[in-house]
């Protein structure tokens, strides 16, 4: 007689229930999905009810199952086991040590000249949120060029591509020569633009070093210091606005946000665009409290670094992990010019689980 679950009684698959549709679900033969998409051939949803499992082995780490509607399947129980515990071949998040890691540079001559050099690039990204890439043309539209060998680049209001110059009546204050404290780019947006580049034309003007903070490292250090202020930092929605002549862009989320399993997932930080909600006194007392708090460590060098961005060389960092900023500059001591594009993380994502399955 079938069984709607299996127990597999040693391994890596003994504490787990695998159940018959969700099994079926997972045949990967030609005659069930399609090989160049690994799309499926048929509708799982028609599977039927009772559908059980009339027999399993084991031989050589491959699972093998007969199906009560007479299909057989071959299942990796390793991919089950990484599927089930939600392993990801993508690199896990570091925690920054400012005082013993170097600033991460790649040579764009390499980077695309073989794929483990990319390979490591990307993991190095999702590692610690961020790359600087030298040895590009100094030229304008290469951050496009350097963006789309990697994938599609996301275009906002501001068009494909921005120019980051000091200029009369900017429509947001990049485009001015002022200091720029630790900011997320975009938090009004929906969703927030994943992936930020940022290539240097020229930086000949005293002032304008670039800084780079990490979000999740400010995030960890709050829930293990300073747990009242992440509670509520954590819980809070509040309101992010952008406004021009053009267009209103509003947009309610928490400054740190986490997902389902109430991990990091992203920080928004920009207090020139962020309103709370009116909330009863003792919890806007805390939240702004918290919030003075966040800024003071986002603005720390404990979880910044801070580096000239020259002629060249493209940032890539992760907006929804890193903040960014920059020290004032003078336009009249010489011309800054950096211009500037978005892609998404899945751009990224799909790039490095290529490479790490080639």
């Amino acid at each position: 007689m079938g069984k709607k679950v299996i127990n597999i009684k040693e391994g890596k698959l003994s504490e787990f229930k695998l159940h018959s549709i969700w099994l079926r679900e997972r045949i990967n033969g030609a005659e069930f999905l399609d090989q160049n998409n690994l799309q499926r051939l048929y509708e799982p949803s028609l599977l039927e009810d009772n559908l059980l499992i009339n027999a399993h082995t084991i031989n050589k780490n491959i699972l093998n199952v007969e199906f009560s509607d007479g299909t057989k399947g071959s299942f990796n129980i390793d991919d089950l086991y990484n599927e089930i515990k939600n392993i990801d071949v993508l690199p896990q998040k570091k925690i920054w040590d400012i005082k013993k890691d170097n600033l991460k540079i790649f040579d764009n001559n390499q980077i695309f000249e073989n794929d483990s050099e990319l390979t490591r690039m990307l993991e190095i990204f999702y590692q610690y949120g961020y790359v600087i890439i030298k040895n590009t043309k100094p030229e304008e539209n290469e951050v496009i060029n350097f963006a789309e060998k990697l994938g599609p680049v996301r275009s906002t209001n501001f068009g494909k591509l921005f120019n980051v110059v000091s200029k009369p009546n900017p429509n947001d204050l990049a485009y001015t020569a002022l200091e720029l404290t630790s900011h997320s780019d975009n938090p009004y947006r929906r969703p927030v633009p994943g992936i930020q580049l940022l290539h240097c034309i020229s930086n000949e003007s005293m002032g304008g070093d670039s800084s780079l903070i990490d979000g999740f490292s400010v995030s960890n250090y709050l829930k293990q210091n300073e747990i009242e202020f992440y509670k509520i930092l954590t819980e809070t929605n509040i309101t992010f606005k952008f406004t021009d002549v053009d267009t209103i862009l509003v947009d309610k989320a928490k400054l740190i946000e986490l997902d389902h399993n109430n991990n990091f997932r992203q920080i928004r930080f920009s207090g020139r665009l962020d309103y709370a909600p009116l909330l009863d006194e003792k919890k806007l007392d805390l939240f702004y409290s918290a919030r003075k708090y966040m800024f003071k460590l986002c603005n720390s060098d404990i979880f910044k670094i801070k580096f000239r961005l020259s002629k060249g060389m493209i940032a890539m960092f992760d907006n929804l992990r890193l903040l960014h900023g920059r020290t004032k500059f003078d336009p009249n001591t010489g011309f800054r010019h950096l211009q500037g594009c978005y892609i998404d993380h899945d751009v990224t994502e799909g790039k490095l689980r290529r490479l790490l399955k080639s």
